[in-house]
């Protein structure tokens, strides 16, 4: 009985902090139903509406850059519940001005919303979840991304006509989920290891017996006794003893975004038809990405505790590897032609599968858990917001690249840097599953 009432409370607080990347990715996605009507509109040049799409994700940057600053001293929750109302603001500021300039304030404020979330989110799963779970509740965030983006995506299309002004309510609509997140982050307790490392060590034991009484006391001793022995090493992380999970971070969150994903979830339907696919066909094959992205993220979730994060990083280097190198031969080979143009959709397709199951799934988990409890705030924003740089770097530099490079060689660029992730995760990376947060930083000594 008291494994139910465990699960079942760490499931719900998950589940509602989750919501987080819900709208994160719905807030991502809902801009393509509105980019057209925006730039008729306001009548701005191709810079003007580049800069309006943009500012979401500049957002997003400074977002995840600054995220940490309130995690740690407001706390998670307290966070999560402002991040919520920058939600909501900006989509319900977003969907109702008439002013060019004040529409980018409210897309940067959303932008903010997803680069915070990013941090916080995974950060108050990763601390209130049982290790044996950890893996399975903080890639709930992940796959809550994905559900969010095709939500987006059903929702544009269901709004598409409903008035001269659909674009508004494609853009307003997101205010209700957010208002459902605020609300429903007042039944979700404080993080305790917040709660702990602020002395507020009665009320972080209690929240800890919700999680599982049998523990509670053991593991209060263990976060008291770890943040004593952090605290004496200092708190910033350039200090010598965090030097190991700062690596992992970087160097996660740049392998996640040269693999291309961003490349190709943005750009898509060009690609597809870069291989002599309709306009149509393409959108289509386009929507398939999504769908593909949502199923393996789903499976992802249901191993990533059996398997360990190790394992699905392997595999996932392999699949993509191979499901590269065969998208840039044919690109040189101009063999894309192939199966009535379908070769490089569905090469992009098992792509994607890979993607899902490995990177995906792994990076929110894997960067939440890996730094001591004084700096993990610190930490998490380290990895998001390299994560979010490189992919506006990455966003920004596809198009000239594919168009001065070719296809081949664009593709080959993203091959051969699966080739040195799969050398990071060989040689560099630690296995992570079933390991609690309290004895992370002698598996990262050991390894």
């Amino acid at each position: 009985m008291p494994k139910a009432v465990k699960n079942n409370n760490v499931f719900f607080w998950s589940l509602v902090v989750a919501l987080g990347g819900f709208l994160f990715g719905f807030d991502t996605a809902v801009i393509s139903g509105a980019e057209k009507a925006i730039q008729q509109l306001w009548g701005l040049d191709a810079l003007e509406h580049g800069f309006t799409i943009a500012v979401a994700l500049i957002g997003t940057v400074f977002g995840a850059m600054f995220g940490g600053i309130p995690s740690d001293r407001l706390g998670r929750r307290q966070t999560l519940i402002w991040i919520a109302v920058l939600y909501f603001v900006s989509a319900l500021g977003a969907a109702v001005t008439s002013n060019w300039v004040l529409f980018m304030a409210f897309r940067f404020l959303g932008g903010l919303g997803v680069g915070a979330s990013s941090v916080t989110a995974p950060l108050y799963i990763s601390e209130v979840a049982p290790a044996a779970q950890r893996g399975k509740m903080v890639a709930m965030f992940q796959f809550n991304i994905v559900f969010g983006i095709l939500a987006a995506y059903l929702s544009n299309y269901l709004l598409t006509g409903v008035g001269e002004n659909d674009w508004r309510w494609m853009l307003g609509v997101q205010a209700v989920p957010a208002l459902a997140f605020f609300l429903l982050l007042f039944r979700v307790p404080e993080s305790p290891r917040w709660l702990i490392g602020r002395g507020r060590v009665g009320e972080g034991r209690a929240v800890l017996s919700r999680v599982d009484p049998a523990t509670a006391d053991q593991l209060t001793t263990d976060i008291l006794t770890t943040n004593a022995a952090d605290e004496a090493g200092g708190t910033s992380l350039l200090a010598p003893q965090y030097r190991t999970p700062v690596v992992l971070a970087v160097l996660f969150a740049v392998f996640n975004q040269v693999s291309g994903i961003n490349a190709i979830i943005y750009y898509a339907p060009r690609i597809f038809e870069m291989t002599g696919l309709g306009k149509s066909s393409a959108l289509l094959s386009s929507a398939g990405l999504g769908l593909v992205n949502f199923i393996f993220t789903l499976l992802a979730r249901q191993v990533i505790d059996q398997f360990g994060r190790r394992k699905l990083m392997l595999i996932g280097s392999f699949g993509l590897i191979i499901t590269l190198a065969l998208v840039s031969w044919a690109f040189y080979s101009e063999n894309f032609q192939a199966f009535g143009g379908m070769l490089v959709p569905g090469l992009l397709f098992v792509y994607i599968a890979f993607f899902a199951f490995s990177q995906g799934a792994v990076i929110w988990v894997f960067i939440s858990e890996i730094f001591p409890n004084t700096v993990r705030a610190k930490g998490q924003a380290l990895g998001s917001s390299t994560h979010w740089v490189m992919a506006a770097a990455i966003a920004f530099a596809f198009p000239p690249l594919a168009e001065k490079l070719g296809g081949g060689h664009t593709f080959a660029f993203f091959c051969a840097m699966m080739v040195l992730q799969l050398l990071f995760v060989w040689r560099l990376m630690p296995e992570t599953k079933g390991t609690s947060l309290e004895q992370m930083d002698k598996t990262l000594v050991m390894h």
